[in-house]
């Protein structure tokens, strides 16, 4: 059975939620275009040990749909405000894809209510996403959506996508989760929230919002980073740029893996998120250290790979 969805009205939007489990609070933030059941395969697990948190965040899932802020800061107020209100005052915050860039963000913005980061295949450290995804961004593709998720080409499209992911075919494997998407896409609210998702972290050459300038503050946080090696959303490459601009993060880059790993290999994703948290003491914010990490931090040179990466974004 799945876990009973809860509901929460915040600055006038509902917010839908999973939570259960008991201990240190662990907060599951989902990737674009999915909602908190991408989390399914790990929620039971990590509940044997932690109070989970797994939000469908605003424009998914069951939660609202408004016109809104769907910047990833706005994201990160609505996790700090629903938080709140749940009573949690720290987590460690977990987040895939779209809600990696929010689980940076909001360790950014609130370090003082973060004890840990683990980013699984996170957005926010290179340019390079799947083309589908800087589609979403030229003119045109709302009209394009509509027609893509009309009852029979909707319906065709997820067998097809469906028959490609069970090819075999290692850059087809997450086309399973793409059908999921599409499917949600028939709303049309959704799809409207969706490019405006889309819009605020990418453009047609790719990322635009990144963390690499602030990494230096990770030195006051533990930081986990999980990949799998055959992902063809965002690319593995960007795993060794986490290790190279956050020397002290753990890596773990899972075989036989796309760009959910947390599904294609769930027993492995929670030993290691396990692992991670046992071993590692909360981040204890200090206002003088964080003031020194900002003054300081800016100063230090960014990796060569690091530099390249930029410079391909501005190319």
């Amino acid at each position: 059975m799945s876990p009973e969805v809860q509901y929460l009205t915040i600055h006038g939007h509902r917010r839908a939620f999973v939570k259960m489990g008991q201990g240190p609070a662990v907060l599951l933030l989902h990737g674009l275009g999915c909602d908190h059941t991408t989390w399914l395969p790990v929620i039971r697990a990590l509940a044997r040990r932690y109070t989970v948190i797994a939000p469908d965040l605003l424009g998914h899932g069951r939660s609202a749909k408004p016109r809104a802020d769907y910047s990833v800061g706005g994201y990160a107020n609505g996790m700090r405000d629903l938080l709140t209100v749940l009573g949690v005052d720290k987590v460690t915050v977990v987040g895939h894809s779209l809600g990696g860039g929010v689980a940076m963000q909001f360790g950014y913005q609130f370090p003082e209510r973060t004890e840990r980061m683990i980013l699984v295949a996170p957005g926010g450290l290179g340019p390079e996403v799947s083309p589908a995804i800087r589609a979403i961004t030229l003119p045109g593709s709302g009209h394009a959506l509509s027609v893509l998720t009309l009852p029979g080409v909707r319906h065709l499209g997820r067998a097809g996508l469906r028959t490609l992911a069970a090819s075999g075919l290692s850059k087809a494997r997450d086309l399973d989760e793409v059908a999921e998407i599409l499917e949600s896409f028939k709303d049309p609210q959704a799809r409207a929230a969706i490019r405006h998702v889309v819009r605020a972290v990418v453009d047609w050459r790719g990322q635009v919002v990144t963390m690499v300038d602030r990494a230096y503050l990770t030195q006051a946080m533990p930081m986990l980073v999980i990949w799998g090696a055959q992902d063809s959303v965002i690319p593995v490459r960007h795993a060794g740029v986490a290790a190279q601009i956050a020397p002290g993060a753990t890596v773990e880059v899972i075989r036989n893996a796309g760009h959910f790993p947390h599904k294609d290999h769930p027993q492995r994703f929670v030993k290691i998120v396990n692992d991670f948290i046992r071993t590692t003491e909360p981040a204890a914010y200090h206002r003088g250290r964080w003031r020194n990490l900002l003054k300081n931090g800016k100063q230090t040179p960014l990796p060569a790979a690091v530099a390249s990466l930029q410079a391909e974004d501005i190319a």
